[in-house]
């Protein structure tokens, strides 16, 4: 447990600089003093550890020390695979499901051979079909808006159409919902109607 959990520092750290040891503790659900305790393993295990005190200080990778992931535990890579097996429904209802398929190869074909065979063997004893995508065409096009940076309008041929900024496009019980400025709750997807995007600004 302990180890895992000196891997995450070190990878926390290499990707994201400088941070508090209270910073970490939130992270990783522990107390500040067992990341203190951590660093100090690390240390003097000689990894370049650096930290610093005062206002602007906290702990960081010195000397542009990087390291990878080099393999998972047996349990961390039959999780994983049992995850990839069946992408969520999202996925395919953002229009994303060839970019998965490829993201997913390249992730099993980084880790070294005993991770990946743990990973087939899951995959064989514990086929899983996809979650049922939701196949209205406006998800995806509201995406598209998102990446864009477009306005998005609402029940577009109404006399009052909704219109805003999307930021969000998210997914729960209820199904998806879409949310942007000027509006300060997001709009169901039971409420969107026929949808418009566009490159004109806010009214």
């Amino acid at each position: 447990m302990r180890a895992a959990r000196l891997l995450q520092i070190l990878l926390i750290l290499q990707n994201r600089g400088r941070l508090t040891a209270s910073a970490l503790a939130k992270e990783l659900e522990v107390d500040q003093r067992t990341i203190l305790r951590d660093v100090d393993a690390m240390s003097e295990a000689g990894l370049p550890i650096l930290t610093h005190r005062g206002a602007q200080g906290g702990i960081e990778l010195g000397f542009n020390y990087r390291t990878r992931l080099t393999g998972l535990a047996e349990d961390e890579a039959e999780a994983l695979a049992v995850w990839l097996a069946a992408p969520p429904s999202a996925i395919a209802s953002l229009g994303l499901s060839v970019a998965a398929s490829r993201a997913k190869a390249k992730l099993v074909e980084s880790f070294p051979d005993r991770s990946r065979s743990v990973m087939a063997a899951t995959f064989a004893r514990f086929p899983r079909d996809p979650d049922p995508a939701d196949n209205d065409p406006r998800i995806a096009v509201i995406a598209s808006a998102i990446r864009s940076g477009l306005t998005l309008r609402l029940q577009a041929r109404s006399p009052s159409p909704i219109v805003l900024k999307p930021i969000t496009l998210s997914h729960g019980p209820d199904g998806w919902s879409v949310a942007g400025p000027p509006l300060t709750a997001a709009i169901p997807q039971s409420q969107w109607g026929d949808i418009n995007i566009s490159r004109a600004s806010l009214p």
